[in-house]
């Protein structure tokens, strides 16, 4: 039997559907959805493509949900994913996604979502904006202290590379003003929600709602009120064309000289990453199961319903994008702009500036405030549950496995905050987060993975929910994350082979804490 604690002993059963579906959706809905398409347009310079490389996420998140509901309903246990991949395959994988989630995942997460919370109220105190690399520090309005010193690098051979790859390389130490902003904004999410779920849950779903309103009037100011007919002239002559030319597709011939055919579909693949990116954290509502009402019913469908909305509103904002502005430069009018040459990157920005250049830059911030805000809370607050639950099997520190007098982890989301912040000063979760999305599609895989073990191994469980189409469509989702990595290990070898290595060093890290501290049996 499970060494963790029953799903509900100790929690507070203060989360119904509507507030797991808002936890999935707020949890989903970032900064991400207004900001990456510009990066997949420089990759594939098609508006086919772009809306391809969306469908894709989108039809990978979606799959992945309704397979995971199955485990949901079944194992309604803190911890969720955690506790899904232990009981389908022993302590150690489930260490691994435990000891990735906390030093990387949610904690890096958490830091980037907090940083891109005060990069936006950049717009509105200059201070608060991201450090300007090109600027001295005494020079800097952002920047608080710095100093330099010698250049810092890591470097990862390949054999199928002449040169190693640089993984990590820094030359300076800051500390600026949107830091400490972003390190308030953590801090103080992290003092509300040790007051018990109830406070989270009603911010969660306050500021998910917001979002989702935002995003909804960023769609129909797309489509409606800066629709423009030779932008979408455009992009309908340009539906699959461009997607050889683009520097993405040089450096994968260079990779790959012998694959030409399969150039564009690998580069493709690699244009992924951010759909994906953007479209991932649905998984951490499982986190919370001892705290929902009636979970065998309402943790399924609440994932379905969270993730099927998110998606909808993703593809519908793509929509409004390409009936605005060209996915690449149009040369016969080069006034218009593009989504892939986006200033900053910021599509959603773009759009908004086409109807009020004024006003749309600032309007646009406080849309992605909101948005961050909303989705900072919800990582926030699930996070600590996966903690817990490692600790009550002795495999994380004994004091996370404890709650406070409001029924939550309080010291598991204190250590969460710390760590995050160690992260948020030391600069180096932007290149985490980079390097984190393989490791998160080799997780859910072997997640989805263990719907097939458990079906075997423990055909007793009561299952209320069973995964829809299965087995043809959890094994199609499961196919679908392995070939993305695989692509992913060659297109973009300087992101997924470092995450690879970050998941395998939780393998000595387990070894010693089977010494330290002896795990309870699976």
């Amino acid at each position: 039997m499970s060494a963790s604690e029953p799903a509900g002993e100790g929690f507070q059963r203060r989360l119904g559907l509507f507030d797991a579906s808002m936890l999935v959706a707020g949890t989903m809905i970032g900064s991400g959805i207004f900001i990456v398409s510009a990066g997949i347009a420089q990759d594939t310079a098609g508006s086919g493509w772009l809306l391809l490389v969306w469908a894709i996420a989108g039809v990978m998140t979606i799959l992945g949900a309704l397979a995971v509901a199955e485990l949901a309903a079944m194992l309604p246990h803190a911890g969720g994913q955690y506790v899904f991949i232990r009981d389908s395959f022993g302590s150690l994988p489930g260490f691994l996604f435990g000891w990735t989630a906390f030093t990387v995942i949610q904690t890096g997460t958490i830091a980037a979502v907090a940083v891109a919370f005060a990069k936006f109220a950049g717009v509105f105190v200059p201070a608060f904006a991201a450090r300007n690399p090109d600027l001295l520090f005494a020079q800097d309005p952002a920047v608080l202290w710095g100093i330099t010193f010698d250049p810092r690098v890591i470097r990862f051979p390949l054999p199928w590379l002449n040169e190693p790859l640089t993984v990590f390389r820094r030359k300076e130490f800051t500390v600026t003003f949107g830091q400490l902003l972003a390190v308030v904004v953590l801090v103080a999410l992290t003092g509300w929600n040790t007051m018990g779920v109830k406070q989270g849950k009603w911010v969660q779903n306050i500021f998910t709602v917001a979002k989702i309103g935002a995003l909804i009037a960023l769609i129909v100011i797309g489509l409606a009120v800066t629709r423009n007919s030779a932008a979408i002239d455009f992009n309908l002559k340009n539906v699959w064309n461009g997607i050889e030319t683009t520097k993405r597709s040089d450096e994968v011939r260079k990779l790959i000289p012998s694959a030409e055919m399969l150039v564009p579909f690998m580069v493709m693949g690699g244009a992924l990453v951010g759909a994906l990116f953007s479209a991932d954290a649905w998984g951490n509502v499982t986190f919370i199961a001892g705290e929902v009402r009636n979970p065998r019913r309402n943790l399924p469908l609440g994932m379905v319903l969270g993730t099927g909305l998110v998606i909808a509103l993703y593809m519908l904002a793509n929509v409004g994008y390409l009936a605005t502005l060209p996915v690449v430069p149009d040369p016969e009018n080069l006034q218009a702009g593009s989504i892939a040459l986006a200033k900053e990157e910021r599509v959603g920005t773009a759009v908004l500036q086409a109807a009020s250049p004024n006003a749309g830059t600032m309007l646009m911030a406080v849309a992605i405030m909101v948005s961050t805000f909303g989705c900072l809370n919800g990582l926030i607050l699930m996070g600590a549950r996966l903690y817990y639950a490692m600790a009550k099997d002795r495999l994380f520190f004994g004091a996370v496995g404890s709650l406070n007098k409001s029924g939550v982890p309080a010291k598991g989301l204190w250590f969460q905050a710390i760590w995050a912040c160690v992260l948020l000063f030391s600069g180096t979760y932007g290149d985490l987060l980079d390097y984190v999305i393989f490791a998160q599609l080799l997780f859910y895989a072997v997640t989805v993975a263990g719907l097939f073990v458990l079906r075997v191994k423990r055909p007793d469980l009561e299952r209320p929910y069973k995964a829809f189409g299965y087995p043809v469509l959890p094994a199609l989702y499961i196919l679908m994350c392995v070939l993305v990595m695989v692509d992913l290990l060659f297109v973009k070898p300087v992101f997924t082979w470092p995450g690879l290595l970050l998941v395998l060093t939780g393998i000595p890290v387990y070894l010693l804490w089977r010494v330290i501290r002896k795990p309870l049996a699976a």
